[in-house]
């Protein structure tokens, strides 16, 4: 295959022998877009002039993607 391309493939298989490509050879697809759910999260402070909410720890996604808060009980 191709170097320095992780999903865009080159050469899939060999030739008349073994005539298949193996298992596990990375070809492309969906990537991500899956609804995660974190719990127990501290909240550590709220400003509500400027519509922020601290959390302590990570939350999944980008910067700058949309969060669904609720609360959890």
């Amino acid at each position: 295959g191709q170097h320095n391309r992780l999903r865009a493939p080159g050469s899939l298989g060999a030739s008349s022998y073994p005539s298949r490509v193996f298992p596990g050879m990375r070809m492309a697809g969906r990537l991500g877009g899956n609804k995660v759910k974190m719990i127990n999260l501290q909240i550590v402070k709220i400003i509500p002039e400027k519509n922020i909410l601290v959390v302590k720890g990570s939350v999944p996604g980008s910067n700058g993607s949309y969060l669904k808060i609720e609360r959890w009980s």
